[in-house]
């Protein structure tokens, strides 16, 4: 089994000690390079670990289901998100697409088939036949609805699943099996494509799932999306006008969210009380990359004036309120988060923000030394002048020494925010949702799915591995007016959800499947009890049963569930138990009055058996009451 070592970890803390010295650019190159080739087996394999039914950390969730973190308890985040899954999945398509696996191939076609089903969920956003239902945000890991207070909808998640359906379309129809895009996957997609174009001019709530109102990121990726929804339409012999009609008035809707200032504002029309400085901004230039088109500032490519321009604002925006920065020098790289006025969890950096900021500066590298040339403006001569005080404003060559200054110190740059967060990587490689910005310990959500994507795709990005182009011709020109254009569409639930076998490239494979790290069969397993059931106040559920840890079914002795996650719709009480891995336990709830009373739940008892399953350690056990 890899593992990180110390010695990493420390090296690259060190980096940061010595960036003024000769030859402290090499340092941290060697040192970045030496976390990556570490981390990158962890990281892919503790992705895989959340995506069932087979994933070491998703037994017993759904075929397809995607978990967005096994933390059961503050906070709760064992669901699968519209969102974060086509995100991690988009990664997943690219890498397959880079290099054959089955292994990747099998997990992206049980993804695919499972969105049949959550689509079709009728939810307290609405129904697939008006395609409301759409825009749910989350959903149980068993692909059934989540019916509690949540921020919804958000009009996000049909963007990018469309989008990275489409990633895996492109190679299907590369390699000769358009039939399977057309049978299985376009229905899929097309439900999502016109649920964009009849709702991207409503609100909806952003990606932090805090504002509602128009988000940079959602509004990009529905460009994007109808963009390349329309030229798979094309290529199959499907209609896809309204596509080509709405999303030119998308592009040019997004316009509106740059500032004067010189940076995105990346919620508008809403009543946030923010600057609008916003990591939704960075991930919005990390996902609409396109290498194909340079440095367009329309679609706000990753080396634009406008991109590099609001990176800076961002970045400089945490350099004093987080003390992990303290003493960091202005020009270099430093941990961000979400927003500078963020208060969840007091507040801190994210891993998956941080690893954002280094693939934007990735990108840009990568089409500066694409096309030879750097042109600086006046919107980005300031993130310029940061880093090489001498640029001026104009177009530098290849073959001058300008061109190698500032790809040498934006080379630094961006490796020096992969070591930042490599400062507070845990020594098994593990990576939860933030990091806390006083001490660096690992806060929130363990195992964040989407931070494990966004390593891989910042290291991939620093490779030169890119995704392929997503734009067709003229599709980043704006109009010289907006609209408010959209088209309402039909909706109808897929049928066909087997994929033939042997979807195998048309020439041999090279590529090597990828194989999970080895861990061993635990002797425990950490069961957390999720039951539903409806009480008032005074009462607590409990879970009995007939092993030791459950109290050998005493009432008294029984595990007390926490109401910690309890809403009126959705009456949640959760609670870990170890129980020995293989066992077959009989277990009921009770609950418990304020005066001590116990009820049961009815019959029968409940039975299960507790996984004894290589690197399975945790799972959860959902249940209902028995009324």
């Amino acid at each position: 089994m890899h593992v990180l070592s110390t010695a990493v970890l420390l090296g690259s803390v060190a980096v940061q000690k010595v960036l003024g010295r000769p030859g402290a650019s090499d340092i941290t190159k060697r040192a970045v390079t030496d976390f990556i080739n570490s981390e990158t087996p962890i990281a892919l394999n503790n992705l895989i670990c959340n995506v069932g039914p087979d994933g070491c950390r998703a037994f017993g969730t759904s075929i397809g289901a995607v978990v967005a973190s096994p933390s059961t308890t503050d906070p709760d985040y064992f669901y699968m998100w519209t969102r974060d899954s086509a995100l991690v999945f988009k990664t997943l398509v690219d890498r397959f697409t880079q290099n054959y696996d089955a292994g990747l191939q099998r997990r992206i076609e049980q993804y695919i088939a499972a969105q049949v089903t959550l689509q079709g969920i009728s939810n307290p956003s609405g129904s697939l036949s008006d395609g409301s239902g759409l825009g749910e945000p989350k959903f149980e890991l068993t692909l059934s609805q989540f019916t509690g207070n949540w921020g919804r909808p958000q009009r996000d998640g049909p963007a990018l699943r469309a989008i990275a359906l489409i990633g895996y379309s492109k190679w299907l129809i590369s390699n000769n099996y358009q039939s399977t895009v057309s049978n299985i996957i376009w229905p899929i997609v097309r439900n999502d494509l016109n649920y964009v174009a009849q709702y991207w001019n409503q609100t909806g709530f952003d990606l932090w799932e805090e504002v509602n109102g128009s988000s940079f990121f959602t509004v990009a990726n529905q460009h994007r999306a109808l963009v390349e929804g329309a030229t798979l339409a094309t290529t199959l012999g499907q209609s896809g006008s309204s596509y080509s009609t709405v999303a030119p008035q998308i592009l040019c809707f997004l316009q509106k969210f740059w500032s004067p200032s010189g940076y995105v504002i990346s919620n508008i029309n809403s009543n946030d009380g923010r600057t609008g400085k916003d990591s939704n901004s960075i991930l919005t230039s990390i996902h609409t990359f396109d290498p194909s088109i340079g440095c367009d500032a329309a679609t706000f490519q990753p080396c634009s004036d406008k991109a590099l321009s609001n990176l800076k604002v961002y970045v400089d925006s945490f350099r004093s309120i987080y003390g992990v920065n303290s003493g960091i020098p202005a020009g270099t790289a430093v941990a961000v988060g979400r927003y500078p006025e963020d208060v969840y969890f007091n507040g801190n950096p994210w891993y998956l923000s941080t690893f954002a900021v280094a693939e934007q500066l990735y990108d840009a590298l990568y089409v500066w030394k694409k096309t030879g040339s750097i042109t600086v403006t006046s919107t980005s001569l300031a993130f310029f002048q940061e880093l090489v005080p001498s640029v001026t404003a104009g177009t530098y060559a290849s073959s001058s020494s300008t061109f190698t200054s500032i790809v040498n110190a934006v080379s630094t740059y961006a490796d020096g925010f992969v070591s930042e967060a490599a400062k507070y990587v845990p020594s098994d490689g593990s990576l939860s949702e933030q990091f806390d910005k006083n001490t660096g310990t690992p806060l929130s959500a363990v195992h964040l799915t989407w931070s494990y994507a966004s390593f891989l795709t910042a290291t991939a990005r620093r490779a030169g591995i890119v995704p392929p182009s997503w734009i067709s011709s003229g599709a980043n020109t704006v109009p010289s007016s907006c609209s408010g254009t959209t088209v309402a569409g039909s909706y109808s639930s897929p049928t066909a959800t087997s994929f033939p076998p042997s979807q195998t490239p048309k020439t041999a494979a090279t590529g090597t499947s990828f194989t999970p790290i080895a861990c061993a069969t635990p002797t425990s397993v950490a069961v957390t009890f999720h039951e539903l059931a409806t009480t008032v106040p005074g009462q607590t559920i409990k879970v009995v049963g007939n092993a030791q840890a459950l109290g050998n079914w005493s009432t008294s002795a029984g595990v007390a569930l926490n109401a910690v996650n309890y809403a009126s719709n959705h009456p949640l009480w959760i609670g870990p138990v170890n129980l020995k891995a293989g066992d077959v336990v009989e277990y009921k709830y009770i609950n418990v009055g304020s005066d001590g009373s116990v009820t049961w739940e009815a019959d029968p008892n409940h039975t299960y058996t507790v996984p004894a399953v290589a690197c399975v350690t945790a799972v959860v056990k959902e249940d209902t009451w028995q009324s």
